[in-house]
């Protein structure tokens, strides 16, 4: 496994974290300038459910109160994790219908990209999504297939994850729309997987996504709708 070069932050256990006003005004500059990037943009799936959320603006949400609006919403939680984790852990929580968190917050050095998930990414670009019951139950079903299965087959779902949950299109009578927590964390990924003409747009086929490498250093040359 990689190592981190950010430890998570401890939790107390009212769910707590304390964040540092430097990392509030990270929070603050991340929120602000993707709020304004998504509109029109992501799904009104996930403008619900970040209604439902009513994240902070001017400072870091706490593991809590997310919690609170899950449970609520679809009965799913947040697991604080160290920055990161192995497959049988990853797959274990969202069985568990765990969504793991990692508690650190990038720094200005890698304000425009980080290779891996902070807490802005996972929890502006995926828990908005996990107050939707169809999405919550399609990730706790993803869960239960990679805790059973092997290591040849989790290259598989790793793929159907990366194409799905962290870079999903869709494509209807409305229009285009992102649901891609990986795309919906990203101003450039934002503005790129939505309106230009240089990716390759596919419609999903499950066989065809797990025949499909990815890269994780690029914007994305291909979508799934």
């Amino acid at each position: 496994m990689k190592i981190s070069k950010y430890v998570s932050k401890p939790m107390d256990d009212n769910g707590q974290i304390a964040w540092s006003e430097s990392e509030h005004a990270v929070w603050h500059k991340l929120v602000t300038r993707q709020l304004s990037c998504i509109k029109g943009k992501a799904c009104q799936e996930y403008f619900d459910g970040l209604d439902m959320l009513s994240l902070p603006t001017d400072n870091a949400p706490q593991v809590s109160d997310i919690n609170r609006v899950l449970m609520q919403s679809t009965g799913w939680q947040l697991e604080a994790v160290p920055a990161l984790i192995d497959f049988d852990k990853f797959f274990a929580l969202l069985a568990d219908r765990k969504f793991p968190v990692a508690t650190f917050l990038r720094t200005e050095d890698d304000f425009d990209y980080l290779q891996e998930p902070d807490f802005f990414h996972e929890v502006f670009g995926h828990c908005a999504m996990l107050t939707h019951p169809a999405f919550a139950s399609f990730t706790h079903h993803y869960g239960n297939l990679g805790l059973n299965a092997s290591k040849a087959e989790r290259v598989y779902l790793a793929r159907l994850y990366w194409f799905t949950v962290e870079f999903g299109l869709i494509e209807n009578t409305s229009g285009r729309s992102i649901y891609g927590g990986g795309i919906l964390s990203s101003p450039a990924e934002t503005e790129y997987a939505f309106a230009s003409s240089e990716p390759v747009r596919k419609w999903l086929d499950v066989l065809d996504v797990m025949r499909t490498p990815y890269r994780i250093d690029i914007l994305q040359p291909l979508y799934y709708c």
